[in-house]
């Protein structure tokens, strides 16, 4: 399976404004740059804006509106709005999508609320998730309401209406270091986004992830994805990634070391006027696509084939 290339929105420094703007600033110009960001050969976009959940949801299908094929990844929280809400929201936008929409759980601390009634730690706000993602796949197949009473969550009669003949089931992408996030995102993730780091740092989580996720039967079923900045001059800014510089053919080729290793998806970091994403769409990213076709689909993905060689030429962003 070809690697993929995911546009990761962060912010742009519009004519004659003072400060950065999120990128969904303005829609009418976002959607012209949605439009190259398709043409160019980016499969998908990562819709994450600071204004919040809902705003990610009516972002999501705006954007599913305004392009034919690509690909929608919505970051998303537990408990901003109950599962059956979500549930009902998320199953409706997928269904419009014709399946272009996935979902980004992220972890974030439990509000002031929940502080009162429980301690707040790193591990209960995984096991929210997990109960989380566990009724919304319940809420996504289901043919019945049912009851549920949980640590986090009471639901009664929980159904989503007007699903289709398969559910209403969506790609599930998660991340993390810690054992207990590789635990959930073991039972849950189809699409595990790995953390920066050398060759071998991605390496060693590309392993634990696998093995959270054998312990449930998944092991061949996780995809891995890697953030990565490209530059050409100026450094991408606010985020964490892989960063690989210089002339496009050298970009290309740090990125071959990362390719090596089995991993099915770029998150391309801080590429976001038109003019950035004409160049590393038809320049970096055609070049490697290229580079991958012509070394033969089975050599691009053999674990390590090309990690020892390329290795000098990558380095990560801290």
């Amino acid at each position: 399976m070809p690697i993929e290339f995911t546009h990761v929105p962060g912010k742009v420094h519009p004519a004659g404004a003072i400060s950065t703007v999120p990128f969904f600033y303005d829609f009418a110009e976002t959607a012209t740059k949605l439009s190259l960001i398709e043409d160019v050969g980016f499969r998908k976009i990562v819709v994450d804006d600071q204004a919040g959940l809902l705003t990610n949801m009516d972002l999501a299908a705006q954007v599913l509106d305004r392009t034919s094929s690509l690909e929608v990844i919505l970051a998303h929280w537990a408990g901003v709005i109950e599962p059956t809400v979500a549930a009902r929201q998320l199953a409706s936008i997928g269904a419009k999508s014709g399946g272009r929409l996935s979902l980004r759980m992220l972890s974030e601390p439990l509000n002031d609320d929940d502080a009162e009634t429980r301690p707040v730690g790193h591990a209960v706000v995984w096991q929210r998730i997990d109960e989380y993602l566990v009724l919304l796949k319940r809420l996504w197949s289901n043919d019945r309401p049912f009851d549920h009473e949980g640590t986090f969550y009471s639901i009664k009669g929980g159904y989503v209406p007007r699903k289709g003949p398969d559910g209403a089931s969506l790609t599930i992408r998660m991340g993390g270091q810690s054992g207990t996030a590789l635990k959930v995102a073991g039972r849950h993730a189809d699409v595990f986004e790995l953390a920066p780091g050398s060759i071998d740092e991605v390496r060693q989580l590309m392993e634990r992830a696998r093995g959270a996720a054998a312990e449930h039967g998944r092991a061949g079923k996780l995809r891995f994805a890697l953030p990565v900045g490209i530059h050409h001059g100026l450094r991408a800014s606010g985020h964490r990634a892989v960063d690989v510089s210089g002339p496009p053919a050298q970009a290309a080729l740090s990125l071959l070391a990362y390719a090596g290793l089995g991993i099915d998806e770029f998150m391309i970091v801080g590429v976001d006027t038109p003019r950035e994403i004409a160049t590393v769409g038809r320049e970096t990213l055609a070049l490697l696509r290229n580079s991958l076709v012509r070394r033969g689909e089975a050599d691009a993905f053999q674990p390590g084939a090309y990690a020892s060689r390329h290795a000098q030429g990558t380095h990560s962003a801290i």
